[in-house]
């Protein structure tokens, strides 16, 4: 059992077990609705905070159903490793060193000094934002559906948004409330906190209590990934805004106001989050493959969304403008990235655009007789690979053969695919032989 296999183990089981409970009859709204397929579908996209479901959350599964969702998209966020180290320590079980290795490889630390301290603020962090998220969204949606019916929808909001799941307890996710800053803003700076990662909200909370916070240094991962998010962001909401603008199913239809919360909200969902104020199905072409972009490019590492990650992206940019300018270096703000950096980027890259293609090679397979399109199909694998949730509305007349490849696509995408290879074949061991270099024609 080396780490890697235990997350991913550990993940089957939670899924395992959420489909379970999911499945008992006391999870849905009506008699006969619990059925096996819908239980497991949900229940993978849950863990795997993905968002994508064949059914309507909120009329399908009774509070308690809804109650089990919730639970299991922030045993998700938080990563199997990370919830069960928070049930270790609540029941006082020693921490051992094959539990701090596994939560250095989920949280993809360079070392395994002050795990348990991580781990603490880990903890306290996602409560308190999700507690500060649930108070303003009560301002919401409190004098809308009364105190207790408020309270609940803050509750499952709040946690679905900071864990960048997507699930809406509303048919139409925040389609009637596209037009509510309260709303667009709170939601939004959630997602954005969640998918950010958890070292990075750490940072600047040193730097906020330092009491020399000119000395204070962020890392380098705070800088790429604070300044590439921001990028994203900036470029996303102006490109959404430029390619739906004319469009009058979608951002058309909108005053100038309108569109800018439209289109801020489309691009900081985009980025693993799911949820939508606008009708994704009727959007452009264009616009739907720019979605499919930001999905497969996704949040940041250490955090609760999924994608390739913005620090790889940040990493293959440089190192393409590296070579292009005839350097043998990559720098990245006056420090110079490590080849094996280089190289588990480029494997990142290589291994995710193979396994979609290979997702969306077989989908289209088994889906032929249905009618959709290549690009709904397209956007529907990046959407679960990326566990965004967001889709052109295919998911439930996908065929039995298309949702099990969804659920593996949506796993594989929450684990990572170097993860899972790791997990499938024996660890590597060390080169003992090393070979003359020679060259040959590349590109």
């Amino acid at each position: 059992m080396t780490p890697a296999r235990t997350i991913c183990l550990g993940f089957l089981l939670v899924i395992g077990v959420g489909t379970l409970l999911l499945w008992l009859p006391l999870s849905t709204q009506a008699p006969g609705w619990n059925s096996l397929l819908t239980a497991l579908f949900t229940a993978t996209s849950a863990v795997c905070v993905t968002g994508l479901s064949v059914v309507d959350v909120g009329t399908y599964y009774s509070f308690w159903g809804q109650l089990i969702l919730l639970l299991l998209v922030q045993i998700g966020g938080l990563g199997y490793m990370t919830s069960m180290t928070l049930l270790m320590l609540l029941l006082g079980r020693r921490f051992r060193l094959k539990d701090k290795l596994a939560v250095q490889q989920a949280l993809d630390q360079t070392g395994i000094g002050g795990i348990s301290a991580l781990l603490r603020s880990i903890f306290l962090a996602t409560g308190i934002l999700e507690l500060v998220g649930m108070l303003a969204l009560m301002a919401f949606f409190v004098p809308r559906f009364g105190f207790w019916g408020g309270l609940w929808q803050s509750i499952f909001h709040s946690i679905s948004a900071f864990n960048n799941a997507g699930f809406s307890l509303f048919s139409n996710s925040f389609m009637s409330y596209f037009n509510a800053p309260l709303l667009v803003f709170t939601t939004t700076a959630l997602i954005i906190l969640g998918g950010i990662g958890y070292q990075v909200l750490l940072e600047f909370y040193l730097r906020l209590t330092c009491q020399h916070p000119e000395r204070f240094t962020f890392s380098l991962n705070t800088k790429v990934v604070v300044s590439t998010t921001l990028v994203l962001l900036g470029v996303g909401t102006v490109a959404f805004w430029l390619i739906e603008g004319n469009n009058p199913d979608t951002l058309g239809r909108m005053n100038l106001g309108e569109q800018f919360l439209a289109a801020w909200f489309q691009s900081v969902t985009t980025r693993t989050a799911g949820f939508n104020t606008i009708d994704t199905s009727k959007m452009t072409a264009t616009g739907l493959f720019f979605t499919i972009v930001l999905m497969f490019i996704g949040a940041s590492p250490g955090g609760t969304g999924g994608g390739i990650k913005t620090t790889t992206v940040r990493v293959l940019l440089r190192a393409t403008r590296a070579i292009l300018r005839g350097h043998e270096e990559v720098i990245i703000y006056e420090r110079e990235i490590p080849p094996i950096l280089i190289y588990k980027a480029i494997a990142v890259l290589v291994g995710s655009m193979s396994l979609v293609l290979l997702m969306l090679t077989l989908i289209s397979i088994t889906e032929a007789e249905h009618g959709f399109t290549f690009l709904q199909l397209f956007f529907e694998v990046v959407s679960a690979f990326g566990t965004v949730g967001l889709s052109t509305g295919i998911t439930g007349g996908l065929s039995l053969s298309g949702k099990l490849l969804i659920i593996l696509t949506m796993y594989a995408g929450r684990v990572g695919v170097l993860l899972l290879m790791a997990a499938l074949f024996r660890e590597p061991r060390p080169l003992r032989t090393h070979y003359p270099e020679e060259t040959f024609l590349v590109g």
